[in-house]
């Protein structure tokens, strides 16, 4: 019997996953089924111990193969196949370092933003083309902080033009709506979608070929842009991310509103920003508070 296939229908079918999160559970099973001979009555202990000692794997990503595995077994239990899960007496625990978010400064997103201060009328008729879609949707991941493949999936029907909103795909295909409060930011937006108009694809970033932009092509623009501005900071769009989310917190935006904006599913991950913005704070007074001196 394929127990892994008919696992994976059923998360399909009944739990509502994203391809992105289906993919890691089968990849998960496929790695423990290629280690355990016996799937039915499994040495779990000695499998955490391979993924910890032989693989080096983080705990982070042993932690998530557990929760794989635990759901796997709990769907054989309810489907009658075994009698109880191999993990009723097992407790893991792990020390979790609890890393901050990587932000850029203030400084270096102006740097970035200074890339699109050219008059486009001076390229050619390619690099306008590429200069309208790079200047709106690097623009975009920092006026709004959307993730990177948010902002791959946008398409010309998610753009509410009258309230300068775009509705959003988030994880969980969870959707949300976002204003473009920034009146540069929707300039670049309205521009692209004029030039996108009457093109086969509905899709508002699209490569030179007119297929969607891949979340490592939006990757290797932002690269682009990141040396043109002399940027020596490594990075990632997702700094984008928490530079926008720490820089609502620290100019007085409520956590609750700044979850809902970055579509968090839990205000937990959200307030790790908070520690950001106090981090940020604490060096400040350290280097510049008169009192140190007095």
């Amino acid at each position: 019997m394929d127990y892994l296939s008919n696992f994976i229908n059923y998360l399909q079918a009944t739990k509502n996953l994203s391809e992105k999160t289906l993919k890691a559970y089968k990849s998960d099973l496929k790695q423990f089924f290629g280690y355990e001979k016996d799937v039915l009555r499994p040495d779990i202990c000695a499998f955490i111990s391979y993924l910890s000692g032989q693989l080096k794997l983080k705990d982070t990503s042993i932690r998530r193969k557990i929760i794989t595995l635990k759901n796997y077994y709990n769907y054989l239990i309810d489907n009658e196949i075994i009698d109880s899960s191999p993990f009723r007496k097992l407790k893991f625990r792990f020390k979790q370092e609890k890393k901050l978010p990587k932000t850029l400064t203030v400084n270096e997103i102006s740097k970035i933003l200074k890339c699109f201060d050219i008059d486009p009328s001076t390229l050619s008729p390619f690099s306008q083309k590429e200069y309208i879609r790079d200047s709106a949707l690097i623009d975009l991941l920092i006026s709004t902080g959307i993730r990177i493949g948010e902002a791959a999936a946008i398409t010309l029907d998610d753009v509410i033009k009258p309230d300068h909103t775009l509705l959003i795909h988030g994880k969980g295909r969870k959707q949300r709506l976002i204003y473009i409060s920034s009146p540069i930011t929707w300039e670049r937006l309205k521009t692209l979608i004029k030039e996108r108009k009457n093109n086969d694809d509905n899709h508002l970033f699209v490569n030179r070929y007119g297929q969607p932009l891949s979340i490592h092509g939006i990757e290797d623009i932002y690269k682009k842009y990141v040396k043109k501005a002399q940027i020596t900071t490594k990075s990632t769009p997702h700094y984008l991310r928490h530079t926008f989310a720490t820089n609502l917190l620290a100019n007085g935006a409520d956590l609750r509103s700044v979850q809902e904006i970055l579509g968090h599913a839990s205000v937990a991950t959200t307030q790790i920003y908070t520690e950001v913005t106090t981090a940020r704070k604490k060096q400040v007074l350290k280097k510049f508070n008169y009192r140190n001196k007095l």
